[in-house]
């Protein structure tokens, strides 16, 4: 990169102090929030993963340095709120992935289904993408969720998006397209699992299986402790 479009020392100055201008509002949202998905919260976040990459980005590009800090899904924050300060509709989108882990369950479930409601005895039970239309067509997607390994299902990645709007949708207007057109700028607050975001915790939980073997001597003291313990005879109480 050129000096020329280097940023400035004032530029980068700058950067750190939205940083810790956004680190004080993600607490102060923290300390505040109302529940466990509370947006504020969430919102603070993507503040902080933003103001934290810009000045990564320009510590960088001016001084050839990085920071130590690594905030999860910063790439995939949410740009700056541009809909209505107080919408009249909303729109709630939910991906739920699954995998059929156990499709003679899955067959299992369908036929019951099929064979409680005459209706439905097409013998769709004998597919699997017959039996996953039995299955959705009966329950409603949360009680699957909450009963998946019933269904022979193993949960995937899962995502929550809450869109505002001026004004509530036209009936039938978007049911030929229902997952398209939709605005980034509109969203009020996404909410997403993941099994990626177990990374962090397996780490952990390899640190502490690390400092096992390389402090072996703990375990062994813990066991000279409990058999000097056991070798302590109980004092009688008439003594």
């Amino acid at each position: 990169m050129s000096d020329a479009a280097q940023p400035t020392a004032a530029e980068v100055r700058a950067a750190a102090e939205a940083v810790k201008t956004a680190l004080d509002r993600h607490l102060a949202a923290v300390e505040r929030r109302s529940g466990e998905d509370d947006p504020a919260v969430y919102e603070a976040f993507n503040q902080l993963a933003a103001a934290a990459e810009a000045y990564d980005e320009l510590l960088y590009d001016r001084y050839d340095e990085v920071t130590p800090f690594e905030i999860p899904g910063a790439e995939d924050a949410l740009p700056p709120y541009t809909g209505p300060e107080e919408p009249n509709a909303l729109s709630v989108l939910i991906r739920r992935d699954y995998s059929v882990a156990e499709p003679q369950r899955l067959l299992a479930q369908a036929q019951r289904i099929e064979a409680a409601d005459e209706d439905t005895g097409t013998g769709a039970s004998g597919t699997v993408h017959g039996a996953l239309g039995l299955l959705f067509g009966e329950f409603e997607p949360d009680e699957i969720a909450s009963r998946h390994k019933e269904f022979g299902l193993e949960e995937g990645d899962s995502t929550l998006w809450v869109t505002a709007a001026d004004e509530p949708a036209e009936p039938g207007e978007w049911l030929e397209a229902p997952f398209e057109q939709i605005d980034p700028q509109r969203i009020v607050c996404r909410f997403d699992v993941s099994a990626v975001f177990d990374d962090d915790a397996d780490h952990d939980l390899d640190d502490e299986d690390l400092e096992d073997e390389l402090d072996p001597d703990l375990d062994e003291d813990e066991d000279e402790d409990e058999d000097e313990d056991e070798d302590l005879e109980p004092l009688d109480a008439d003594r």
